[in-house]
């Protein structure tokens, strides 16, 4: 409950700067900062920390993400472009509320699509891609725009920019439309990281899901290594979704 009280008080101290155009002129990003400290918990940042292994602990102060997207919704109704301007990377935080701030931001397609296209060299780890991704809800008003924007994302050699494309795949087009052609994106990825097989493994199972058939039929001819093919295999098993029996027949699949 204290959490709660304390994420209120920074949104309003926050809400004020935005509204005081002197105030804002000293520094938002400054005030931002000093309420992310005050709001980060020492346990949970030891607990977030832990589960991004790939970027150094002491850039992660440890506020959690209800409290980022109270913060990023009063941003977003704001000047958030001048926030965005100025915008600091200087913890995993500063950098999640960026993407926060972006996904709840109205504009055009074409703005939102800039500041994307900025935002992606800033994403080093799986959780902020994820969460930036599930922001994104501006795929869902232009499904047909966005899925051209993402291919090249997709077809990229750079880990993160792969898995922005494989995860924005997976929450947006997990449909009769896409799914021939996401699976032959999928077959068709090469890297080495593990983020970027977790990612394909991910959307893989989803796909089974939703389209089982045509799925199977996939992972029967696949060309994907090992790992990805046997994750992919482990997250069907593991879905809740899929009955016992299609799970022993999908288990049988396993390459050894």
């Amino acid at each position: 409950m204290e959490t709660n009280i304390q994420t209120e008080d920074a949104v309003g101290i926050i809400a004020g700067i935005i509204a005081d155009e002197s105030e804002r002129e000293c520094g938002l990003n400054e005030h931002i900062r000093k309420m992310l400290e005050e709001l980060a918990e020492p346990k949970f940042q030891k607990f977030s920390s832990s589960l991004i292994p790939n970027i150094p602990s002491e850039s992660v102060l440890g506020v959690r993400l209800p409290a980022l997207r109270k913060i990023a919704k009063r941003i977003a109704k704001s000047d958030w472009r001048s926030y965005l301007a100025d915008a600091r990377d200087d913890s995993f935080e500063e950098i999640m509320l960026q993407g926060m701030v972006i996904g709840y931001a109205k504009a055009e397609l074409p703005e939102v699509q800039q500041y994307i296209t900025e935002f992606v060299p800033k994403i080093n780890n799986w959780s902020v891609c994820d969460s930036f991704c599930s922001g994104l809800k501006v795929a869902r008003a232009h499904p047909l725009e966005m899925w051209e924007f993402i291919m090249p994302y997709v077809k990229s050699d750079k880990e993160y920019e792969i898995r922005f494309g494989i995860v924005m795949m997976l929450f947006y087009y997990i449909d009769e439309t896409h799914i021939s052609e996401a699976l032959n994106l999928l077959d068709a990825v090469r890297h080495e990281s593990y983020y970027v097989k977790m990612a394909a493994a991910w959307a893989i199972s989803i796909y089974y899901v939703s389209f089982p058939v045509e799925t199977l039929e996939y992972l029967k001819r696949c060309k994907l290594d090992d790992f990805t093919y046997n994750k992919a295999l482990q997250k069907i098993i593991e879905s809740r979704q899929v009955d016992d029996d299609t799970k022993k027949r999908i288990r049988s699949m396993k390459r050894i």
